[in-house]
């Protein structure tokens, strides 16, 4: 009788109270940390982490309630501003604050508090000049521009990608690119000078040169890159196959890597957009995906999931295995196209759900679509397992990660599936670190100031290879920055010869 009236006084204080109460939250012992508290890092979206922790010090494991904390963020003057901010619960005990700035402001005072008593270090003065996204204040240090950025110092995909070219001729690369590519392929033909962006497109379907277009016109707001041209494939498949050598080789662009090609690897269009658009026209991004994880790892179900469209013969075999093995595998297609005559024999069609449902189940099957699946990032964000089919496509970050650490492989044919989902069921708790480790690779490694980290090491790294002077070449049109007529801004930067890495 005792232990159920402790329990029912326990729960009451947890409704009435809050759990920061039963925790033992200390404001002064939490963590706070992140570029997000820094005057210098521009980002379309900056953020910080807030690490909960008990009055010994302890970080807690568990959410203590998603509101537990608040975040304001405003000019020191008083004056007016219009600064969104989320504070998202991770239910790991810590918390991604994300704000975005509409206008440019001079003295930031970021206040952080729970229970109207300051956290860690709050207040944080942000001093000088802070610029929003769409103030075009170039760094000329790019030394400096990589150290606040905290810019990885090499990156071992973009040196194996220019391995094979030494040396780049424009000259050369203007006329035979298109030559070669352009009658059944989309490109684009990019030359960057004096920071400034000038384009040609080759091809029928050039839609998807939005997505380069707005990375690169944001990442010569942030920082000055060196003269350079390049041509980017804007097609999914890859386009130089391996069996070219020079002096016929030819460097492309793309967003995904084969095995059997050589193209030079971006970050897909995907995460290019989710990276610029966070908290604005995409609900899908690395940010919120964290705060949307589903339940507790013990509250999924056991079951392995997929969705998604017909796009290669492995996921129609996938929704065959589901059918024969519905207790363990939950595969439906969403949508037909390249096999609509096999509809009758796969389908019917089941509705889409919201991406953040997939967490609801324990094991996450990543599948090929035309190309890589990519998809892949935001599932290993999401906290389950992640079971990835062996392929030859890649993305940017694919050779960085490691099987049976970040997630567990199965042959290209599904033939060990069955087995490698048997086998996480008989490994739950070593499973559950290889979910943990997949999260955290994604945390540390592909959040926003990563991205344009990637993309400027690669354009400096090929321009340094160019045997002749860029040009602006016949044809090619100036890609203009974006007009910010409601929060114009003014750069306090002083120019300055750029320093070379």
């Amino acid at each position: 009788m005792y232990g159920l009236w402790v329990g029912w006084l326990t729960l009451t204080l947890l409704i009435h109270y809050g759990a920061e109460i039963v925790l033992g939250l200390s404001a002064k012992r939490c963590l706070v940390w992140g570029s997000g508290l820094q005057s210098e890092v521009v980002l379309p979206v900056r953020y910080f982490f807030i690490q909960a922790a008990d009055k010994s010090g302890r970080n807690l494991s568990t959410s203590p309630g998603e509101n537990v904390f608040s975040v304001g963020i405003s000019p020191i003057d008083g004056s007016r501003s219009r600064i969104w901010v989320q504070v998202l619960d991770r239910h790991d005990g810590s918390f991604l604050v994300r704000y975005k700035m509409y206008g440019s402001y001079e003295d930031l005072r970021i206040s952080i508090t729970f229970k109207e008593k300051h956290v860690s270090k709050s207040p944080y003065i942000l001093k000088g000049n802070i610029y929003h996204e769409l103030c075009p204040c170039a760094q000329h240090d790019t030394v400096s521009w990589r150290t606040y950025m905290q810019c990885q110092p090499r990156y071992e995909q973009i040196e194996r990608d220019l391995l094979p070219f030494p040396t780049v001729d424009p000259e050369k690369i203007a006329q035979e690119i298109p030559k070669r590519f352009s009658r059944f392929h989309s490109l684009c033909h990019y030359t960057i000078k004096d920071n400034k962006i000038y384009r040609r497109t080759f091809g029928q379907h050039v839609d998807f040169k939005m997505f380069m277009d707005a990375i690169l016109l944001s990442l010569t707001r942030k920082v000055y890159l060196s003269d350079v041209e390049f041509f980017v494939n804007l097609g999914d498949w890859p386009l130089e196959k391996k069996e070219v050598t020079d002096p016929a080789l030819l460097p492309v662009f793309s967003w995904c890597g084969s095995d059997e090609t050589q193209d030079l690897v971006m970050p897909t269009y995907d995460i290019t957009e989710s990276t610029l658009e966070t908290m604005g026209r995409v609900s899908l991004d690395l940010m919120y995906v964290q705060a949307n994880t589903g339940p507790v790892w013990h509250n999924k179900t056991n079951l392995a999931f997929w969705r998604g469209r017909d796009s290669r013969q492995e996921r129609l075999d996938l929704v065959r295995m589901s059918r024969k093995h519905p207790h363990i595998i939950d595969a439906a297609i969403t949508n037909f196209f390249f096999f609509k005559h096999d509809e009758a024999l796969y389908g019917p069609t089941v509705a889409p759900i919201s991406f953040f449902d997939f967490f609801n189940h324990k094991y996450q099957i990543n599948l090929d679509g035309t190309v890589a699946a990519y998809r892949l990032p935001y599932l290993l964000a999401g906290g389950s397992l992640v079971l990835k089919q062996d392929s030859s496509y890649y993305e940017f970050f694919y050779k960085d990660l490691v099987p049976w650490k970040h997630y567990v492989p199965f042959r290209r044919d599904l033939g060990d599936l069955m087995d490698k989902i048997q086998w996480a069921k008989d490994h739950d708790e070593e499973v559950q670190k290889i979910a943990k480790e997949g999260q955290e690779f994604i945390r540390n490694n592909l959040m926003s100031e990563q991205i344009f980290c990637y993309y400027q090491s690669l354009l400096e790294a090929y321009a340094k290879r160019h045997t002749s002077v860029p040009k602006i070449r016949q044809g090619m049109e100036l890609v203009e920055q974006p007009k910010d007529d409601l929060f114009p801004c003014t750069c306090h930067r002083k120019h300055q010869m750029k320093d070379e890495l």
